[in-house]
């Protein structure tokens, strides 16, 4: 099993536990987690066994330094934590993916391509570190949350960790385009 596979059923799986927790629990593990957002996977104690717990180890560092999956992880969980605060309704929803996400925020009847909206989703696509990746997105799910938008956190994960790798990254830009691009009344009248 590759590294990319592992993570998404890692992942997958955190985000089960997570949504399964009794109230109270579940609700105390998110707090936790969105303390994590802006920050360095490993930096916050607290945090260690809701992103770490269970993960295997071929996706762990040897080193200090987070790798590649870890980031993933730790980005899709603390933002799903963002996300899912003060909302009713489950704001994971597979197939839901960033790029259609985005396209939503824009105002019907607007061109997505003079929207305020895409321009941040340009700032964010174009971003080449984790840190300045992560601030980016931070600022797109907190539009989403807003919009009461879901999003597909398991493929955010993916999409996190193959920007990472120089032959990668442009497959998800491409993909990411083609989603904010794509109109979503096709979708309706093709129904």
């Amino acid at each position: 099993m590759t590294q990319r596979q592992q993570l998404k059923q890692y992942v997958a799986a955190r985000l089960r536990w997570l949504q399964t927790l009794p109230e109270h629990p579940r609700k105390a593990q998110l707090a936790n987690l969105r303390r994590g957002v802006g920050r360095v996977p490993g930096d916050l104690p607290e945090l260690w066994g809701a992103f770490l717990q269970d993960m295997p180890e071929e996706l762990q560092s040897s080193t200090g330094t987070p790798t590649p999956a870890e980031w993933a992880i730790y980005l899709s969980l603390t933002l799903y934590a963002l996300h899912q605060q003060g909302q009713t309704s489950p704001m994971h929803k597979e197939g839901e993916g960033l790029g259609k996400a985005a396209r939503l925020l824009v105002p019907p009847g607007q061109d997505p391509g003079e929207s305020n909206i895409q321009k941040r989703f340009n700032a964010l696509a174009t971003a080449a570190q984790m840190p300045e990746i992560s601030y980016h997105l931070r600022g797109m799910i907190q539009l989403l949350r807003a919009g009461g938008i879901p999003l597909d956190y398991v493929r955010l994960a993916c999409d996190l960790y193959d920007l990472q790798f120089p032959d990668a990254m442009p497959h998800v830009r491409l993909r990411w385009g083609q989603d904010f691009y794509h109109d979503p009344k096709e979708d309706t009248e093709n129904a």
